[in-house]
C-alpha cells in the first residue's frame, strides 16, 4: 500500500457482498489484541467484540482495531447502544464493522445508517486524520467516498415490536445485514428457559431470513453449537458467529478436567 493510497478493502464486507459464508466468534473477555492473531491462525474469518455486555474500554477496542487492519482480519464491534456517540467513536477509532443492538424501528435503523455514512448518504461527523484514515491526509471527497463504501452495518432485532416492523427495518438502505438477539428476543416473547424457546427462536430466524432475502440483505446469526451452525447456514445465513472466547475456553478446560479426573477405562 503506497503512502497515497487509502486503507485496503473491508474483507468482511467484500465476502458478504459475494455471499460467502464467514465463521467468527465473540470476544467477550480476552483483552489483549494478540487474541486476533490466535483466532486468525485457527482459521476463523472474523472476530466480533462485545461492548454491550463486557468491560472493554474504547482504548482496548482501538488497539484491537489497529491490529485487525494490519492483519487484514476483520473486527466487528457491538456497541452498547446504536447512538451517534458510540458509532462516531468506534468508526473514528478505526472500526469498520458495526453490529448494532436493539434496533426497534425503520426510523431508528435510518438514524444508525446516517451516523455511519458521510454526506450525501448520511451525516457522520467529520474529523481529520486518525485511525479512521490510517493517519493519512486525503482529499475529503476521497476519504468520504472510501469510508462510505467500506463500512458494514448489521441491525439486531431483539423484541416482538422489532419483528412487527421487520419488513420496514429490512427495507432501510444502508443496513447491510440483519440478525436476531436470540436471548433477549426469547425473554421479550416470554419463552426464555421454556421448552418452547428453541422452536420460537427458530421461527423468528426463518422470518428474518425471508425478509432479508426480499430486501437484498445478508443474514447474520450467533449460535453455540456446531449443529446450529449447519442449520442456520442451510437456512441462508452467511455471517455466522460460533460461541465465544469464554464459551470455548470453559468447554475445553471442563472437558479436559473431566477426562483427567475420571479417565475412561482403556482396554
Amino acid at each position: 500500500m503506497s503512502a497515497e493510497s487509502g486503507p485496503p478493502e473491508n474483507a468482511y464486507r467484500a465476502r458478504s457482498e459475494r455471499g460467502e459464508v464467514q465463521i467468527g466468534t465473540w470476544i467477550t473477555m480476552i483483552r489483549t489484541p494478540s487474541v486476533l492473531t490466535l483466532l486468525q491462525s485457527a482459521g476463523l474469518d472474523y472476530a466480533r467484540l462485545d461492548l454491550e455486555h463486557s468491560a472493554f474500554s474504547i482504548e482496548t477496542v482501538a488497539d484491537m482495531a489497529t491490529l485487525a487492519r494490519a492483519l487484514d482480519f476483520p473486527l466487528v464491534v457491538r456497541p452498547p447502544e446504536g447512538n451517534r456517540e458510540w458509532i462516531t467513536r468506534l468508526l473514528d477509532a478505526g472500526v469498520w464493522n458495526l453490529h448494532v443492538p436493539q434496533v426497534e424501528s425503520a426510523e431508528q435503523a435510518a438514524a444508525v445508517v446516517a451516523a455511519t455514512r458521510y454526506a450525501p448518504l448520511g451525516s457522520r461527523g467529520m474529523y481529520g486524520s486518525g485511525p479512521h484514515t490510517a493517519f493519512r491526509v486525503r482529499p475529503p471527497a476521497l476519504h468520504m467516498a472510501a469510508a462510505n463504501a467500506r463500512v458494514h452495518v448489521t441491525a439486531m432485532l431483539e423484541s416482538a415490536d422489532a419483528f412487527r416492523r421487520l419488513d420496514e427495518i429490512a427495507a432501510v438502505p444502508g443496513i447491510d445485514a440483519l440478525t436476531i438477539g436470540p436471548t433477549d428476543l426469547a425473554q421479550d416473547l416470554g419463552v426464555l428457559g421454556t421448552p418452547a424457546q428453541k422452536d420460537v427462536v427458530r421461527e423468528h430466524r426463518v422470518r428474518l431470513t425471508e425478509a432479508a432475502r426480499k430486501h437484498g440483505k445478508a443474514v447474520a446469526m450467533a449460535v453455540d453449537t456446531i449443529e446450529l451452525v449447519r442449520e442456520v447456514i442451510a437456512q441462508g445465513a452467511t455471517i455466522v458467529n460460533y460461541s465465544s472466547d469464554v464459551g470455548i475456553l470453559r468447554a475445553g478446560y471442563a472437558a479436559a478436567v473431566a477426562e483427567l479426573r475420571n479417565p475412561k477405562e482403556r482396554p
